[in-house]
């Protein structure tokens, strides 16, 4: 299932001035809640992460987190996902669980029951 995107520099701006933060080793993560419609993620991948072709791959890599992920959270979120130059060299379950932990922290994470 597809996820939906933060559109443009206004929506992410909306998020960094009235979201909260929360960080560790490889991302930071700012989440704006109790917003209408579906959860939005947003992603940034600055140049101090490395050249293009990483800066892509960090990227590809928290899309396919966030997909992985987004049926565990709570809907009427906007998070805006910033990676750390840390983030070179990691593999997905890293990621995943680095996506994760920074979910459960901003406390938009629920238990799917089975």
């Amino acid at each position: 299932m597809n996820f939906a995107r933060l559109g443009n520099n206004t929506e992410f701006q909306k998020v960094y001035r009235g979201g909260k933060s929360r960080a560790n080793r490889y991302l930071v993560m700012y989440v704006l809640k109790d917003q209408p419609g579906p959860s939005r993620y947003g992603f940034s991948v600055s140049k101090k992460v490395g050249n293009s072709v990483q800066r892509h791959r960090v990227t590809r890599l928290l899309r396919e987190s966030v997909r992985f992920h987004d049926s565990n959270v709570t809907s009427g979120n906007r998070v805006v996902i910033i990676a750390r130059p840390e983030i070179l060299g990691k593999e997905l379950n890293e990621v995943s669980r680095s996506v994760e932990h920074l979910l459960r922290a901003h406390r938009i994470w629920r238990e799917l029951s089975e």
